[in-house]
């Protein structure tokens, strides 16, 4: 395994980093439940090929993620770094990062989180649950007694306010996503780095198997790789700014693979990646859904979030990545990061066709996108 100097917090990070958010379940008496047998041999095992970076949230697995990892790094607890994340949407008031961070304390059976997370912020809604909460000064506190080693941040908010974010001076380390089908965060990045913060990127794989990508790629280009997933990876460890992949593994076939990856890699050079950009940058304008993601579209008044489902449909019809497509179509409305409605809620007002600058006809892409993606 190679590792990296993460930022300025003093630590050796892995390069790969084990994402626990999809971690293998089973029913028993019809309720789903952690498997946790196969759990800890993929934990244990990631750990044994040098990984050294666990990660996890709140409501990750029905919120069984954080215990399942707890029992299952118990062995080896002081050697590695535990991630997770205070869910800011359940912040209302004074108190309640406080009361979590220890509920997430005994879920993990931990007495220390060495990188907690405010989850999923952006500028905006993160100065208004401090204004609301306090939560600022009580991660501060946590810190101060121990119970947590590094403050940090993920994000899913647009790249500027990344930045914006980083300038409070508050945060060690950030998470967001990077990948060789989205490469929207890559300028903020480097910021982070510059302002001595560590950089982890989740979606490494674009949010599974980068299967899309044209079998005759990485003969083309005269890169020599077994799979798809070789060429994502080295793809992300091609950028200087990016300490750690976090890899959501679901198998131990793919522990045992992404972790061979990072062990003996090559980054790509930047004039393969530079290939692999105009690719990508082709095969986007062959495509008749083509949206930039500029939001200029929003709001919409029957609250259908437009950009995100654009953007899994770019993901469906131009990289083939279907599963993951209709994953992320599925959490509109479900998950608190991916607010609003599906397309099936459109009134065909055409509010939004009105303010496009890309002149789409979103109505009917809308209607397109909903055939393709809420399919079974």
């Amino acid at each position: 395994m190679i590792y990296k100097e993460f930022g300025n917090t003093g630590v050796q990070i892995s390069s790969l980093g084990f994402g626990c958010m999809r971690l293998p379940m089973v029913k028993v008496n019809g309720k789903n439940t952690i498997d946790q047998e196969k759990v800890s041999v993929m934990l244990q095992r990631a750990y044994e090929l040098g990984v050294n970076y666990f990660d996890s949230a709140y409501f990750y697995n029905e919120g069984l993620s954080e215990a399942a990892l707890g029992k299952s790094v118990k062995d080896f607890r002081d050697k590695i770094y535990i991630s997770t994340k205070s869910p800011g949407h359940l912040i209302k008031k004074p108190g309640d990062y406080r009361r979590i961070l220890e509920e997430q304390m005994q879920r993990l059976d931990m007495d220390y989180i060495d990188f907690y997370h405010f989850h999923g912020i952006g500028y905006d809604n993160f100065l208004a649950t401090d204004k609301n909460s306090g939560w600022i000064k009580d991660a501060d506190q946590a810190k101060s007694e121990g119970l947590i080693r590094h403050i940090s941040f993920s994000f899913h908010d647009n790249a500027a306010n990344m930045k914006k974010l980083i300038d409070l001076g508050l945060f060690e380390s950030v998470l967001c996503q990077y990948s060789v089908v989205d490469r929207a965060n890559e300028h903020a990045m480097a910021y982070a780095k510059e302002k001595g913060l560590g950089v982890v990127v989740m979606g490494p794989l674009g949010g599974g198997r980068v299967t899309g990508l044209p079998k005759e790629v990485s003969a083309s280009l005269g890169i020599q790789v077994q799979s798809n997933a070789e060429l994502a990876l080295r793809f992300v460890f091609a950028n200087p700014n990016v300490d750690c992949a976090l890899s959501g593994m679901e198998h131990i076939s793919m522990v045992e693979e992404n972790a061979t990856i990072s062990a003996r890699r090559e980054p790509l050079s930047p004039q393969e990646v530079s290939a692999i950009s105009g690719m990508m940058k082709e095969n986007e304008q062959l495509a008749e859904l083509y949206c930039t993601g500029c939001g200029y579209c929003m709001p919409c008044p029957s609250d259908v979030n437009i950009p995100h489902i654009f953007r899994m449909m770019n993901y469906y019809k131009i990289y083939n990545i279907v599963n993951y497509a209709r994953k992320g179509y599925a959490e509109i409305g479900t998950n608190p990061w991916v607010p609003g409605n599906r397309a099936d809620a459109c009134t065909e007002c055409g509010t939004c066709e009105d303010k496009c600058p890309q002149k789409i006809q979103i109505i009917d892409q809308l209607k397109e996108s909903h055939r393709a993606l809420s399919a079974v």
